[in-house]
């Protein structure tokens, strides 16, 4: 039994290895259960490249969450679980794109008119128009200050990364570049960017929380 094998058969050994960081740990689990999960992900969603996505939050769930994973299940039944949550949500956006998308405005019997009560002038682009928001818009001088401040504690939260998580940040989250392309740019494997871009979210997260703590 290699050594991949023997750690996947212990599960205890297994989750004292993922809590404590251990990369070796986390890939093995990755390799067991990607394809899986995949498939799964796919009763789900349409596109293949949707599935993955989806299994990608999945183990970005999973890093962050291990620490609050109880036992009650075994650790293959608490990942399918989340796994599932998310790939419903996802199914359910798709849903509502595809409608959209195949939406078409009868205009045979529409005379032309616009309903102007629906718009206000946007100060931005004088001639143009945007629909009103201040009857849902709750956000408050002090949101909006505290937004602000959590966005530039962030750029330099970014900025003071080691480079390794910096550029995986960079790529994926502020650039929107997909996984695989991320990992073809960086010539790393899933497993290193899974790891990367976890430890990258988390040593952002705790150094705005402590700014604005």
């Amino acid at each position: 039994m290699n050594n991949v094998s023997r750690l996947m058969n212990d599960e205890v050994q297994l989750l004292s290895q993922l809590r404590a960081g251990e990369e070796e740990a986390f890939a093995a689990v990755v390799t067991h259960y990607q394809e899986t999960l995949i498939r799964m992900a796919m009763r789900y969603v349409v596109i293949r490249a949707t599935a993955e996505d989806v299994v990608q939050e999945t183990w970005m769930a999973v890093m962050s969450g291990l620490n609050r994973f109880e036992g009650r299940s075994s650790l293959y039944a608490w990942i399918c679980a989340i796994l599932i949550h998310k790939a419903k949500d996802r199914g359910v956006r798709e849903k509502r794109q595809k409608v959209f998308s195949d939406f078409k405005l009868e205009t045979d019997n529409w005379s032309g008119d616009i309903n102007l009560s629906r718009f206000r002038p946007c100060k931005e682009w004088p001639g143009s128009a945007e629909f009103s928001q201040h009857l849902w818009d709750d956000r408050t001088p002090e949101k909006l200050l505290a937004s602000r401040e959590a966005t530039v504690c962030m750029r330099h939260a970014i900025e003071t990364l080691p480079t390794h998580q910096k550029e995986v940040l960079i790529l994926r989250d502020v650039q929107g570049v997909h996984t695989k392309e991320v990992c073809r740019q960086l010539k790393i494997s899933e497993t290193n960017f899974y790891v990367r871009l976890h430890r990258a979210r988390e040593r952002v997260k705790v150094a705005v929380e402590a700014a604005l703590g």
